[in-house]
């Protein structure tokens, strides 16, 4: 993840955790899992997140990418824009994952894109999309996150996400 201080953020986002004293790239990234898998965040908002994950080191026995690694990448996108959403003030936590994959990749970049379906008081749900190189849907997912609200001693879980 060494490219993720080029991650996009709408300034609002970048006052509103700044002011908290939270390293917002280390929140809004893809944590030590999302790290080992090579998964990149190059665009970060409510309204849509963007990152990449290659697929040389993420593939199953017979060399195509793993559907576990492309499940990972899609709760990743989704999470963070269940974050944002929520704003500082809660804390998304996935409770529901489904994926359909459509088609498998042996090698090249794989790009997820998050975008959301229901944005509430209590839940969020994306819809996560996965191109291959040639803009070829290798995956569909859907994640529904509980937004709940922030309890003490939850500082040290935003402040230490990574």
């Amino acid at each position: 993840m060494g490219e993720q201080q080029h991650v996009k953020f709408p300034q609002e986002v970048i006052d509103e955790y700044a002011a908290l004293g939270v390293d917002l790239l280390a929140l809004f990234s893809a944590g030590h899992l999302g790290n080992r898998m090579g998964v990149q965040i190059s665009e970060a908002s409510a309204d849509r997140v963007v990152g990449t994950m290659p697929v040389e080191g993420n593939t199953q026995p017979y060399g195509l990418l793993h559907g576990g690694a492309s499940a990972v990448l899609a709760e990743t996108l989704g999470s963070i824009g269940s974050m944002l959403h929520g704003g500082s003030s809660k804390i998304a936590v996935g409770v529901d994952l489904n994926c359909t994959h459509h088609r498998g990749v042996r090698s090249g970049l794989v790009t997820g894109v998050a975008t959301p379906v229901h944005r509430g008081r209590s839940t969020a749900t994306y819809e996560i999309l996965i191109t291959d190189e040639s803009d070829k849907r290798v995956c569909t997912a859907r994640l529904t996150c509980l937004l709940r609200d922030v309890k003490p001693g939850d500082e040290e879980l935003i402040r230490g996400a990574n």
